[in-house]
């Protein structure tokens, strides 16, 4: 799907495998079972040409990313706290892609949505960052991790093992 994606246009086996060939021994059975697997589960469309096949992306890798973390949110029994904890593993580079994101989208929204959000949030929310965000969030936790719970044996960790 790299080099599909990447290529950004249809391509051929043969295409596929000499680019792979570069990096390795690959047979062109492989690459052409690969790309066939790919059309069955609906990752490309392919279009006859002659007696070989090209094959397309039927969606951009982005958007391929955007329905992985949004399956992976959607599994979560705590969205919020799986959030909290994601923006927590990112680089700051990519809090601010993230940053940027929300600006874009900010953008896109009516005026009056905006503005709605705005008041119901008041002044002091508007000021929260995402790291108070997450201070907020871990705290609690924190507390609950440091203390044992009602019913733990006497030397259990916080993880509910013995010693």
């Amino acid at each position: 799907m790299t080099r599909v994606w990447e290529w950004n246009r249809p391509v051929t086996v043969r295409e596929v495998l000499e680019d792979l060939q570069k990096e390795r021994s690959i047979a062109y059975t492989t690459v052409m079972t690969v790309l066939d697997n790919l059309h069955q589960k609906g990752w490309v469309r392919r279009e006859a040409e002659g007696r070989a096949y090209r094959y397309e992306a039927v969606s951009t890798r982005a958007a391929y990313a955007a329905a992985l973390m949004n399956e992976a949110w959607s599994a979560s029994d705590n969205p919020a706290a799986a959030l909290v904890a994601f923006f927590g593993m990112m680089s700051p580079e990519q809090r601010q892609a993230l940053r940027d994101a929300v600006r874009m989208v900010q953008v896109d929204e009516p005026a009056e949505d905006a503005e709605q959000q705005s008041e119901e949030a008041g002044p002091a929310e508007e000021e929260r960052t995402v790291a108070e965000e997450r201070e907020a969030e871990a705290a609690p936790e924190a507390a609950g991790e440091a203390g044992s719970a009602e019913g733990d044996e006497p030397g259990a960790s916080a993880t509910g093992k013995g010693r």
